[in-house]
């Protein structure tokens, strides 16, 4: 599913369902569609598969290719939640080691608790959710977890802040040419910060800048595609899958068509 824009600037869903993401398949549906038709289309939103880039070249090549931004930023938080699950390790692998020294002299094991109540293990189990909410949104109990937590974690701070700063980069309103800076200047940061957790999200930036920066000429996403596809997975998860295909395509068009 991808949603595109055509050339008077209207933007609509293109929905197939397909068996598969091979690129010649899909290709070979959409090709049904008549040439004219899709030559219309000016710009296509996509996420970073490359199957999908093949096919958005071949069925659209008159069109713009996007990079819908909420897949840019969400490898930004996995990046962001792998440093914070590393770190989550290592503090079940301290405590483990508490627990048999403890066992070793006949005590018995009492956690060290933080400032919060929690300790070095649930601290960093708790704080996940966190993470992804900006800084006025936090409860208070919120807001003094993740001051004890950047305390003790100081390049969580800092790989919060770089998560943050590609937000800001996206909302504000300013020109291709602006985003352009801002996002060269970001990269620089992620590259001189040499967290391991970040090099996929590097190297995605590298490979699809361009089209990271065709986001800023009209600001498309895949906000309507994916709204969609999430109501359609919720629909099926209902019914733990389908068997009678046509029936389940018959309800779901007489639902949301």
């Amino acid at each position: 599913m991808v949603t595109s824009k055509d050339a008077k600037g209207r933007k609509g869903a293109l929905v197939a369902m397909v068996r598969g993401t091979e690129s010649r398949y899909v290709s070979s549906i959409l090709g049904k569609i008549p040439p004219k038709q899709r030559s219309r289309v000016r710009e296509v939103t996509l996420d970073m598969a490359a199957t999908m880039q093949k096919v958005a070249s071949r069925c659209f090549p008159q069109a713009k290719q996007v990079t819908d931004r909420f897949h840019v930023q969400k490898l930004a938080y996995e990046a962001l939640q792998e440093l914070r699950v590393a770190h989550r390790w290592e503090a079940i692998e301290q405590e483990s080691k508490e627990i048999e020294l403890c066992r070793e002299h006949g005590k018995a094991y009492v956690p060290h608790t933080l400032e919060n109540g929690d300790t070095p293990r649930q601290l960093l189990a708790r704080s996940r959710y966190l993470l992804f909410k900006q800084e006025g949104q936090w409860t208070p109990s919120q807001a003094l977890r993740a001051e004890v937590l950047f305390q003790r974690h100081p390049d969580l701070k800092q790989a919060y802040d770089l998560c943050r700063e590609l937000g800001s980069i996206y909302g504000e309103k300013k020109g291709k040419g602006v985003a352009f800076t801002r996002l060269a200047r970001w990269y620089d940061k992620v590259e001189r910060s040499g967290f391991k957790s970040f090099s996929t999200l590097s190297r995605t930036i590298q490979a699809h800048y361009l089209t990271i920066l065709n986001y800023f000429d009209g600001r498309s996403t895949n906000a309507s595609a994916e709204s969609f596809n999430a109501k359609i997975k919720a629909f099926r998860a209902q019914f733990r899958g389908v068997r009678n295909v046509s029936f389940f395509l018959f309800r779901l068009a007489n639902i949301y068509a």
